[in-house]
């Protein structure tokens, strides 16, 4: 799997929002996904990790690292 490395920022600007999501990445086979309407399908989309959000152990996830 390819490794993405992100740059860490504390502020992002940007012009022309249609309107914003906020969800919970969850589990999807050796990786993550993030579930998006279908009516989005082709849009450019940002992905913002957030800093202050809370961490929910997965029961799948106990033992693996």
């Amino acid at each position: 799997m390819k490794i993405i490395n992100i740059t860490p920022k504390t502020e992002l600007k940007i012009r022309g929002i249609k309107g914003f999501l906020r969800n919970k990445v969850t589990w999807y086979g050796t990786g993550a996904k993030v579930d998006i309407p279908k009516r989005y399908l082709g849009e450019d989309v940002y992905i913002i990790i957030l800093e202050n959000g809370t961490k929910k152990e997965d029961k799948r996830a106990r033992g693996r690292k």
